[in-house]
């Protein structure tokens, strides 16, 4: 008996892993966060799979489900959404499976905080802008931020921030972060990132606040701040140019064309040396 941590992926039943997908099909036993994971991601489901919403259940009654399964020598998948790694409230869980001794392991997952870029059409790093993302949340009922981590501490960076689950925090989010960025720094706000009813806003620190509506965006949104979301032009990486070379691409010389053999590609057999 094992259970599978699965990354249920933002919300997009296609954006599941294919490892994911697989291990679906053939668990017996489904366990997932309704109140986080769509239904649809349960399509990849087996047919007579057992299917326990969570949402309602607090860790007591989740490790019930888990010792019954062991009782009968079933595989379990647990769907949580993203990412496991991020947020995920696996760690609890693992432990009450290690004193069970019941065998786990983990798929990992696509997070919302990458969907959302991909939503955007935006590069969370540009050279000489940002090279370092920052993933956060504000303190809520659930669990408290370390006060090491408040956001005016993290805005002293200027890196590209991504703070989850910033819906019901945006005044607080935006008067914390307004002493440390311009108030023209590129902000995007996602709601339920590829979702049926994705929608997004993008603005500036400074005009976010007198553009929505907060009420609008008070559940699973994420918030993106930083330089690296503006879509003018940037310096472009060297990672492409003709003269910088590495082990798949010698440098190109400034006038000579690049031939059709890819680096690394082998002549035909008789071709001369």
């Amino acid at each position: 008996m094992k259970v599978f941590f699965i990354g249920a992926g933002p919300g997009a039943p296609d954006l599941i892993t294919v490892r994911g997908a697989k291990i679906l099909e053939r668990v017996p036993v489904v366990m997932y966060a309704g109140s986080l994971v769509p239904r649809q991601i349960l399509c990849h489901c087996r047919a007579d799979a057992e299917i326990i919403d969570t949402a309602s259940l607090d860790l007591d009654q989740q490790e019930a489900c888990y010792r019954r399964a062991q009782t009968a020598g079933l595989d379990v998948a647990r769907l949580h959404s993203g990412d496991p790694a991020i947020y995920g409230a696996t760690a609890e869980q693992m432990r009450r499976l290690e004193t069970l001794r019941i065998d786990y392991e983990v798929v990992p997952g696509v997070s919302s905080f990458t969907a959302a870029a991909a939503s955007l059409a935006s590069e969370l790093t540009k050279p000489a802008v940002s090279q370092t993302v920052i993933l956060t949340r504000v303190s809520g009922r659930a669990s408290a931020v370390p006060e090491r981590e408040r956001l005016a501490e993290l805005a002293r960076s200027g890196a590209t921030l991504c703070v989850f689950l910033s819906g019901p925090h945006l005044k607080r989010i935006v008067g914390e972060l307004s002493p440390h960025y311009p108030p023209d720094t590129p902000v995007a706000l996602v709601y339920r990132a590829s979702w049926p009813d994705e929608r997004s806003h993008r603005s500036t620190l400074g005009r976010l606040l007198r553009e929505i509506r907060l009420r609008d965006w008070r559940l699973t949104t994420l918030l993106l701040v930083g330089g690296a979301l503006s879509g003018g032009p940037a310096l472009e990486s060297r990672l492409y140019a003709p003269d910088y070379p590495h082990i798949f691409r010698p440098a190109r010389r400034k006038g000579k064309r690049a031939g059709r053999r890819t680096a690394g590609a082998r002549k035909p057999a008789g071709a001369d040396s």
